[in-house]
């Protein structure tokens, strides 16, 4: 849904549920005919996005467009249908992907050759094999890496930015292959997994510097929690054992960027941030707050930096003609790259108070510290004086001083080289999940019965905003797992509302045991990292890795739909009976 409307000297408003605001406007504007600098953009309340609304969509200019023929604000409003045939929708991608490795386990080289799925125009289909690259070079320590990628038209929907960026599909195809090479070198998967897991200060073949890596970490506490390799070999071994209902456990991981990705030429943040003279505070930001958190995470560290109650922080981040330019909500960047520049902001605000405080109390400003509204001295804990008079003295003195700070932080990332060789990210993480499920082998349904997540989240800002992220990544993780399936037909969305595709939905999610393990991120805001995107990446191939466990079967075409897992079973169970009938006669000669 889009408002447009015009003002007298030309100027465009539009209230959009973008969630890049500032690039929206030079996007837009050729569309217009008009400069970026007639352009507002006003955010209303955004419930998700998850990279669907980074592209501007056809209905914003065409409102545009109208309001500037009619003189009056135009809205247009997408129905369900026209969203489902009209928007982005996660790039469908065939992988050829090869992996070697010794006979005692150690990887040797990965090969990957995708060929994806554009739709019939251009978004940021074009773009996703950067991070597909990514992936393929380091997900585990591969030391020689080749990769591929076409994307052609089709005259199917376009592919756009979609949480995981290329990493869904990636992961799909190196986790499951990590889980068939253990097999094949007789290795148990956590042992294999653990021998290729890469260490703190490792770099991979595209450069990525893993500062901090709790991969080995994440990998032995969620295998340890679920009982992963006593259930693998118990459930194995019931695998051709008379029953309908099998039993499989299965583990996954992979890594993404978290703290951000220099895609542009900056991917930077603006702050500004004021104290009043009664020590309520505003924060003006560029980030977009699209139902993540950022505006509990920003809330949160000027409450912790300047010692004043969370309900005296106001604010203000939904207006592009108020707030400072950010590169918008992408690439698991948000808490990190906001967060930093946030407290950044909130130091100088820090620095300056209690500079005035040393002056004014004749204390030593190395003692001084603001807690519970007030300045304290640190030896003894004893409030010298509270805030809002202390801002009212530095407002009214002789020479008036008003707390107003800015600041722009610029994460310590590279953009992407000529060859793809850079340090794209001020930040990296790994994750890892085991899922456990239940087939029913006579209608091919996969019950997932409970979840072990093991994530390196650097420092836990928001427990409650981190854990929900987690879990809403689970759902539509599990929902590219088992049944989310845009059927087309001759160019056609046969099944475009909620009846006909199908979401997984709260009564469905299983239990799900979290452990959040905190590797303490030396660039993040108090070591905190970017956690959005991993829920969503590794719990796909989990969950196939569970079906082999299970039934023996092995399907590359997502979602596991329990039309397609009850045939794999048919034929397997074919190809079985065959082969019993063949074995009797193997040696006989006519």
């Amino acid at each position: 849904c889009a408002i447009a409307d015009f003002d007298h000297n030309g100027k465009l408003t539009i209230w959009t549920q973008t969630q890049y605001p500032y690039n929206y406007k030079m996007d837009l504007a050729p569309a217009l005919g008009i400069g970026p600098g007639d352009i507002r953009v006003i955010q209303p309340p955004v419930g998700g996005a998850f990279g669907s609304k980074l592209d501007v969509y056809p209905y914003e200019p065409i409102a545009a467009l109208l309001a500037k023929k009619t003189g009056r604000p135009v809205k247009v409003l997408y129905t369900r249908e026209e969203e489902f045939r009209a928007s982005p929708t996660r790039q469908a991608a065939i992988i050829h992907m090869r992996t070697g490795c010794t006979r005692d386990g150690t990887l040797t080289f990965r090969s990957a050759d995708a060929l994806l799925d554009n739709g019939a125009y251009t978004s940021w289909g074009p773009t996703i094999p950067v991070i597909m690259m990514r992936t393929t070079s380091g997900h585990y320590r591969v030391p020689v890496v080749d990769f591929k990628a076409q994307a052609i038209y089709t005259n199917n929907p376009y592919a756009g930015s979609f949480r995981g960026y290329g990493n869904v599909q990636t992961t799909w195809a190196t986790a499951q292959q990590m889980d068939m090479l253990a097999d094949l070198v007789d290795m148990d998967p956590l042992e294999f997994h653990l021998k290729n897991a890469q260490k703190s200060g490792e770099v991979t073949p595209q450069k990525s510097f893993l500062r901090e890596s709790a991969f080995a970490e994440c990998l032995q506490t969620a295998a340890q929690a679920s009982d992963y390799s006593r259930k693998r070999r118990e459930y194995a071994a019931q695998r051709d054992q008379p029953g309908r209902y099998k039993k499989g456990i299965g583990l996954a991981s992979s890594i993404h960027n978290a703290g951000g990705a220099k895609i542009h030429k900056s991917d930077g943040i603006g702050t500004i941030l004021k104290v009043d003279d009664y020590a309520r505070v505003t924060v003006i930001t560029g980030a977009s707050e699209i139902g993540q958190g950022i505006d509990a995470v920003i809330t949160l560290i000027v409450a912790e930096e300047l010692g004043v109650p969370l309900e005296h922080v106001t604010i203000i981040n939904n207006d592009s003609d108020v707030a400072p330019w950010d590169v918008g909500v992408h690439a698991s960047r948000t808490t990190f790259i906001a967060g930093n520049g946030t407290r950044r902001a909130a130091r100088k605000a820090k620095a300056q108070i209690l500079d005035a405080a040393s002056r004014m109390l004749e204390e030593p400003v190395e003692g001084l510290e603001l807690r519970d509204g007030s300045v304290v001295r640190e030896r003894d804990g004893a409030a010298l004086i509270k805030l809002d008079r202390l801002l009212r003295q530095m407002h009214f003195q002789a020479e008036p001083e008003l707390v107003m700070v800015t600041d722009y932080y610029e994460p310590k990332s590279e953009p992407e080289g000529a060859k793809h060789v850079s340090d794209h990210s001020a930040a990296y993480s790994h994750a890892v999940h085991v899922a456990e499920i239940t087939v029913d082998t006579l209608t091919g349904e996969i019950k997932v019965d409970r979840i072990t997540v093991a994530q390196d989240v650097g420092r836990v800002i928001n427990r409650m905003g981190l854990e929900g992220q987690i879990e809403g990544g689970l759902a539509i993780g599990l929902g590219y797992a088992l049944s989310e399936d845009m059927r087309i037909e001759g160019g056609h969305l046969r099944n475009a509302c909620f009846r006909d595709y199908k979401l997984i939905t709260a009564p469905e999610m299983p239990p799900v045991e979290m452990h959040l393990i905190e590797s303490d991120c030396a660039e993040g805001p108090y070591g905190a990292k970017g956690i959005s995107e991993l829920p969503t990446i590794v719990i796909a191939p989990a969950v196939a890795n569970a079906l082999y466990n299970a039934t023996g079967v092995r399907i590359f075409d997502p979602p596991m739909s329990p039309e397609k897992v009850a045939r794999a079973l048919h034929d397997r169970r074919t190809q079985a009976a065959r082969d019993e009938a063949v074995a009797p006669l193997e040696g006989v000669t006519a």
